[in-house]
Formats: C-alpha cells, sequence, structure tokens
C-alpha cells in the first residue's frame, strides 16, 4: 500500500518548480492519535508531502527514467502547526539536477502564511556509485501512483486551455 501525501497538482513547470495541495481531514486516521484533543498533521508527513511533490519534479524532469528516492533532508524548519481542515499548499523548486542526485527547496503554506521550509536531496538510485543492482522495473514512478497525480493536472490543465 502506498500512501500519497498530496491531493493534486496545482502548478507544474518542467524541471523547474511544481505546485501541489493536501488538504488535511479528520477522516485520516492517524490524526486521531496525534494529538488526542489536538490534533496536528504531523511533521514527519509534512516532511514526506513535499518529497512526493518534489520527487516528482525531479522524476519528471528526467522522464521518469531514473529511480528517484529521498536521500537526504538537508533543511526542515517549521513555523506553525497544520490541523484537520487546512489546506496546505506545496511549493517545490529544483536547486540542483545532476546525473547521480537532484536538490530541492520547499516550502508549506497555508492561505499564504508559512508553515514550514524543506529542503531535500534525492539519489538517481541507478546512477549511483554503489555498484547495487536495483529492480529493472521503475518500482518509485509506476503508472498507477504518483504519475497519475502529475497526467490528471496536465489533463485538467489542457481541458481548461481548450475553452
Amino acid at each position: 500500500m502506498r500512501w500519497i501525501w498530496i491531493d493534486k497538482f496545482v502548478e507544474f513547470e518542467s524541471g523547474k518548480r511544481a505546485a501541489a495541495i493536501k488538504n488535511v481531514s479528520m477522516a485520516e486516521e492517524h490524526l486521531h492519535d496525534h494529538f488526542p484533543g489536538f490534533p496536528v498533521m504531523p511533521e514527519a508527513l509534512m516532511i514526506e508531502a513535499m518529497a512526493q511533490t518534489s520527487g516528482i519534479l525531479v522524476g519528471e524532469a528526467r522522464q521518469f527514467q531514473e529511480k528517484v528516492v529521498l536521500a537526504k533532508i538537508n533543511k526542515a524548519v517549521f513555523f506553525d502547526f497544520v490541523r484537520p481542515g487546512d489546506s496546505i499548499r506545496l511549493d517545490a523548486v529544483i536547486e540542483t539536477v545532476a546525473p547521480e542526485a537532484a536538490g530541492t527547496t520547499g516550502k508549506i503554506t497555508r492561505e499564504g502564511q508559512l508553515i514550514a521550509e524543506i529542503d531535500l536531496m534525492f539519489s538517481h538510485v541507478d546512477q549511483n556509485l554503489a555498484g547495487i543492482e536495483f529492480p529493472k522495473d521503475n518500482f518509485v514512478f509506476d503508472d498507477n501512483t504518483f504519475k497519475s497525480l502529475l497526467r490528471d493536472f496536465l489533463s485538467q490543465n489542457k481541458s481548461n486551455h481548450a475553452h
């Protein structure tokens, strides 16, 4: 089972930047325990949402030929809580890209208020220098999960421009 921590893309500029939305709801089971009486979205899940937003951006920049995995959290600074009913925006920018890796910077906002700054490093595992062999299929970007979010955005964006 894969947990997808973004609901949809609202902007996508290939190889440069992307913006996604995550709507936080009490329907998410983990919020009932984190914390009872004061539910908040865990910071680790906000990092994961940014990793998914940034990772799709990095993967698409290389036509999903690489298996892109989160290698390092360079920075994760949080300024406020995210509660059920909140809608957060995740803005990711590619800062560096090389055959072996890519670096991104990101900001999470709620109605324009800065919630977090998260900078990440991704490894292109097929290009790593460790000599480890990975499965041939792209287990990161299969057609049924993350790439479908991008396809949805592109098809909606295309239909909006057609009118």
